[in-house]
């Protein structure tokens, strides 16, 4: 019987994957063939994918793009596109004088914009080597201090005093879609604040890659590091059922008062909570049970399953965010394939082949790297998700570079 080193080398699926995320991510930066806009969150998840294909100038200019765009306050955009493609009548669309072959937009009601860049900088330069680019200008100010005023915008703009998180509109996990507007990507009068475990595992995550990147800042965001996570375990984690509370409300919730929202159990924000490092192994082990549970109980094709149970019918006016539809219980590989990268890193080496197998699988099966699966395992949105073809090829390299050294450790023994 071949060994798990073998099964992991000798996957002929595995090789059709990284073939084929190559091949998408040569094509465009954008977020997938339903996007126009370079998109930051997803950006995020297949720049180093990118920089296999890419000169590295290409990878550059689009991380500058973000930062000419950045607002007074420190804020970042989630994408951009040519002002020739611009719609009217949808986003309200940010300019910049620094940029003007662009137009911006933000989707107020996530938090996660600003850390998805810090990230990606560190990314690339981890990637590239070119730490030559912290000290490129942007106008007065080099990328270096662009990067702390990122950072600083989510602690004057988007912190609570009393919860000592930082919050956002109330959305499904890792989501950018409020339950109170029929789009729902807006901040609006009837916006419910809330604070959620994937905004602040994002934000530990970017604090820790800027230290890497700049340690000087260490006096400065050592502290507001450790008091993030200390909050987060005191007001987040739930230690008698052993999973995240979905939302901490500021000022009450957007859902009926007789709803448990509890009992959901967020996937995707609890795959970036293992990544800032919030669980110890045993929790990544329990956790890990409870989204095997989650998808056998639903029928869903992988531990992508954005949640379980989704939000009951009717309680987001999107109609595109029906109980297991879109970001309210859609299986993404997006997100599924970071809990792989994770399972990995913490030494789930089996569990880690076995849950990515439906991931590469259904990629070969439909030819694409779909944006997200009903729970019948049926292909939906773009079948060009160049966030899903980044986190999957990455999570099969890991695995692939775990089977290498270990096959090598075996012979030397």
């Amino acid at each position: 019987m071949d060994t798990l080193e073998d099964q992991v080398l000798n996957n002929e699926g595995f090789d059709f994957v990284k073939k084929k995320a190559l091949e998408i991510v040569k094509t465009g930066f954008n977020a997938g063939d339903g996007y126009g806009e370079v998109w930051i969150r997803d950006y995020n998840t297949f720049i180093e994918l990118a920089c296999e294909v890419y000169p590295k100038s290409e990878i550059e200019e689009n991380l500058l793009v973000f930062f000419r765009m950045q607002g007074e306050d420190g804020n970042i955009i989630d994408g951009f596109i040519p002002i020739s493609k611009v719609q009217k009548g949808s986003y309200d669309y940010i300019y910049s004088d620094l940029e003007p072959r662009y137009a911006g937009h933000k989707n107020t009601v996530e938090t996660d914009q600003e850390s998805s860049l810090v990230q990606a900088v560190y990314k690339y330069v981890l990637k590239t080597g070119d730490v030559e680019f912290l000290d490129q200008m942007v106008a007065e100010n080099s990328v270096r201090n662009r990067l702390e005023f990122s950072l600083d915008f989510l602690m004057q703009n988007r912190f609570d005093e009393n919860y000592g998180l930082i919050w956002g509109a109330t959305t499904a996990d890792w989501g950018d879609v409020q339950p109170e507007h029929d789009w729902g990507v807006f901040i609006t009068p009837d916006t419910h604040y809330a604070i959620d475990i994937y905004d602040n595992a994002m934000f530990l995550i970017a604090i820790d890659n800027y230290l890497k990147l700049v340690p000087e800042g260490q006096q400065k965001w050592h502290p507001v590091r450790d008091l993030i996570a200390k909050n987060v375990r005191e007001h987040l984690w739930d230690s008698e059922h052993q999973k995240f509370i979905p939302h901490r409300y500021l000022a009450g919730s957007p859902f009926p008062s007789d709803f448990n929202e509890n009992e959901i159990y967020y996937h995707g924000g609890t795959a970036i909570a293992i990544e800032a490092g919030l669980l110890s192994n045993e929790e990544i082990k329990i956790s890990l049970q409870k989204m095997i549970d989650n998808v056998k109980a639903c029928g869903a094709g992988s531990i992508g399953l954005t949640m379980y149970p989704a939000y009951p019918e009717g309680f987001f006016k999107n109609k595109g965010m029906y109980p297991y539809g879109y970001q309210n219980g859609g299986d993404w590989t997006w997100f599924g394939a970071r809990m792989i990268q994770q399972l990995i890193r913490y030494g789930f080496i089996e569990e880690a082949f076995e849950q990515l197998l439906p991931m590469t699988n259904r990629v070969k099966t439909n030819n694409g790297f779909f944006e997200w699966y009903t729970i019948k395992n049926e292909p939906k949105g773009s079948g060009t998700f160049r966030g899903s073809a980044g986190v999957l090829y990455k999570a099969i390299v890991m695995l692939e570079d775990w089977a290498s050294k270990s096959s090598i450790e075996a012979k030397v023994k």
